[in-house]
C-alpha cells in the first residue's frame, strides 16, 4: 500500500509505503524529487497518518541533513 503525504512547510510530498511484517509495520518515506528513502518500524496499533508523518518528518531530516553537508563540503 502507498500513499502521498504533505508536510506542514509548504508543497513538499513524500511517497509513503507500508508494508506488514509479522506484528510490525514497515514504513518506507520516499523523496519523489531525489529518490531518496527512509525505513522504519512503527506500531500497527498507530494510525497510518500518524506512521506516514512520522517517516516523512524523518525523511526531512535526512534531506537537510544531506543539503547541509553539501554545502559545507
Amino acid at each position: 500500500m502507498s500513499d502521498a503525504t504533505g508536510s506542514d512547510d509548504g508543497d513538499w510530498e513524500a511517497i509513503i509505503e507500508f508494508r506488514r511484517i509479522g506484528t510490525a509495520l514497515q514504513v518506507v518515506a520516499i523523496d519523489p524529487e531525489t529518490g531518496r528513502e527512509v525505513s522504519m518500524v512503527g506500531d500497527p496499533r498507530l494510525s497510518q497518518h500518524e506512521l506516514g508523518r512520522i517517516a516523512a518528518q524523518k525523511l526531512r531530516y535526512v534531506l537537510n541533513k544531506q543539503r547541509a553537508a553539501q554545502s559545507d563540503g
